[in-house]
């Protein structure tokens, strides 16, 4: 009996991850790197990460510039410059009732905080004003940071249909409908803001 368990149960995994693809392509249009996610699938949830981004404040810039994580994850604000930093947010996405301070701290330092919200996360500095950075928080684990070119993959997506959002910092948001069997290409073409 043990053993029939142990095929069905093996059968069953070969069976999910045949029905799961790669969504592949590229973002054109703008400079810079983009991040592509799958947006909210209706009536799914997915634990929150345990795993805790840095976010780094080094050399009077925000490293990386793009951050991208899911809904429910803590990120690390570190400071690794010798001066002070700050890190606040006006908002995230158009919620303004979001937006936080997390205060001012010095060299080797961190804060974190919890993002429990999806959107884009514009953050700044309030001792060193030309600073910014980007935090997106996808609402699902199925998301990817372009590379220089503006090409992206993102793996193990189940088989179905979803609206794939791209972002840029310097351009127009775009959302397309894809259905997602084995591997799916899709490609955006952002205007610049």
């Amino acid at each position: 009996m043990k053993r029939v368990f142990v095929v069905l149960v093996m059968v069953m995994a070969l069976a999910l991850a045949a029905s799961a693809g790669s969504i592949s392509g590229k973002v054109s249009g703008v400079s810079g790197k983009s991040v592509v996610y799958v947006d909210t699938i209706a009536g799914k949830t997915f634990p929150a990460p345990t795993q805790h981004p840095v976010m780094d404040q080094k050399g009077l810039l925000f490293a990386p510039h793009v951050l991208v994580v899911e809904i429910g994850t803590t990120v690390d604000f570190l400071n690794s410059d010798y001066v002070a930093h700050n890190v606040f947010w006006i908002a995230v996405g158009s919620d303004r009732t979001a937006g936080h301070n997390l205060g001012t701290w010095r060299k080797g330092e961190k804060r974190s905080f919890t993002f429990e919200k999806a959107g884009v996360v514009a953050l700044l500095c309030n001792v060193h004003p030309e600073m910014s950075g980007f935090i997106v928080i996808s609402p699902t684990p199925y998301y990817a940071i372009t590379d220089k070119s503006g090409a992206f993959k993102i793996e193990n997506v189940p088989e179905g249909d979803y609206t794939l959002t791209a972002w840029n910092e310097g351009g127009n948001s775009q959302s397309l409908r894809v259905f997602v069997s084995e591997d799916t290409e899709v490609n955006f073409t952002l205007r610049r803001l």
